[in-house]
């Protein structure tokens, strides 16, 4: 068997429109999660204080950091929680 680097897969998949829109989908997700993680780790907070000042779970913060999907009205929630202010941009 013939050793592939991943990216060449990966862009050879990506020619399939039905992988390339799951993948961009999940890519996407899983992006908004590490921001927030990030935005959160970066303030030194833990899930419960931005769950505290948001009125949103400490679960539901659990699960978006994980990739979860979630709505905008949460996220921005968390945003101002973490005096940050969202911003979305369609490239």
């Amino acid at each position: 068997m013939a050793n592939i680097k991943f990216d060449d897969y990966l862009n050879n998949e990506l020619k399939n429109n039905d992988f390339k829109k799951g993948y961009l989908t999940e890519k996407a997700i899983l992006e908004s999660a590490l921001t927030v993680a990030h935005a959160r780790q970066s303030a030194g907070l833990s899930q419960r204080q931005p769950a505290k000042i948001s009125h949103v779970p400490q679960s539901t913060i659990a699960r978006i950091e994980c990739g979860r999907n979630t709505s905008i009205e949460t996220i921005n929630k968390l945003a101002l929680a973490l005096g940050k202010k969202l911003t979305i941009s369609i490239s």
